[in-house]
């Protein structure tokens, strides 16, 4: 939105000639998303609260999650409007990726905002049946990948890149709908499965936004992404923007929901934040990188499928609990070392996710 003063502003002092660089308005962005979350983090946390709007516990998890019980949930609201103010502010509001990544985005906050507000407020503890969630999840996934598909304007935009590799590329045609679909619904429930610990799912979110925020500035610009054998994307810069509001509104959210955390995200934070990765990566053509960098989600995601598999097939259970995060809290893992631990692992990921720009 800035953009659209900036001409007016820049003809009364030329500094405001800032405002047309990338970078400043994704220096702003992330400010801007972090302020609204330290602003109305505590007004919210106070009224969820008052309204007993509170998450329950399974008894038959982890003991040390008992005393969680009644903590506010639903802060993922929290996020997403720093996410979508911040980004509505500061990026070019006449860039279709923009608008893309916050209607994928918000859609997927409705869907978990909606199963939220029926196992809390309704005390249906079910929530939104599995099949209603990734019916919707579905419609809004491929309702992305056919728009972005009938609207590309480069070969690149839809065909697979392949990492550690020049010019190993796979020509999708209307596939690219069908990763489209799996990208976004797989990552969207990944991070919904990690969210089961304080900052476990919040953390690792807040630096694959970062990381991919960096794909998007390269491959927007023809020089970088030239040097670098990656497709230029014409426009694919201004993602940096909505990668700059994420990483702020995590951060603002991580200051509330930090070990020992005073509120939860909810469905309607995970599953939209999940979705916001994998758009993100569709767009800058980094599905493979996505699956490194995001490890972590994959490994607990891997964990619940191992666990229903086995016991369905052997009546049998590989771990303790699945995700595989609590497998280690009744290990025995104090809750803080396995948080902690597995931001570590993400570091990791991530760096080698960034490294395949130079190993091709």
């Amino acid at each position: 939105m800035i953009l659209l003063f900036a001409d007016y502003l820049i003809s009364l002092d030329s500094g405001f000639r800032v405002l047309n660089y990338l970078t400043f308005r994704a220096i702003l962005g992330v400010l801007t998303a972090l302020i609204i979350s330290f602003l109305i983090g505590p007004v919210m946390i106070e009224k969820l609260t008052r309204q007993k709007i509170g998450q329950s516990v399974r008894d038959d998890g982890p003991q040390s999650h008992l005393s969680k019980s009644g903590t506010p949930t639903m802060g993922g609201a929290m996020i997403l409007f720093a996410v979508a103010t911040s980004t509505l502010l500061c990026a070019d509001l006449s860039n279709r990726y923009i608008w893309v990544v916050l209607l994928v985005t918000l859609a997927h906050g409705v869907i978990g905002f909606i199963d939220d507000y029926r196992k809390v407020l309704l005390g249906n503890s079910d929530g939104l049946s599995a099949k209603a969630k990734y019916f919707w999840q579905s419609v809004v996934a491929l309702s992305a990948g056919i728009y972005l598909y009938q609207t590309a304007q480069v070969p690149a935009e839809t065909q697979l890149i392949v990492p550690f590799f020049k010019s190993v590329t796979l020509n999708l045609g209307w596939g690219y709908v069908v990763l489209t679909y799996f990208v976004i619904v797989g990552s969207s429930n990944a991070v919904n499965l990690t969210d089961g610990l304080d900052g476990l799912a919040i953390m690792p979110t807040v630096m694959i936004a970062a990381a991919l925020a960096i794909f998007a500035y390269l491959s927007g610009h023809v020089n970088f992404s030239q040097y670098l054998h990656i497709p230029h994307l014409p426009k694919s810069g201004e993602l940096v923007v909505f990668c700059a509001a994420l990483v702020g509104s995590g951060l603002g959210f991580l200051w509330f929901n930090a070990y020992p955390a005073m509120v939860f995200m909810g469905d309607v934070g995970a599953l939209a934040l999940g979705a916001a990765l994998g758009i993100v990566a569709v767009l800058v053509r980094q599905e493979i990188v996505l699956v490194i960098m995001g490890g972590i989600f994959v490994v607990e995601t891997i964990s619940v499928i191992i666990q229903v598999g086995s016991y369905k097939t052997r009546k049998k259970r590989v771990f303790l609990m699945a995700p595989i995060h609590h497998h280690y809290e009744l290990k025995g893992w104090p809750e803080p070392r396995i948080i902690v631990r597995f931001w570590i692992i993400s570091v990791i990921l991530v760096l080698i996710g960034l490294a395949t720009l130079k190993l091709r």
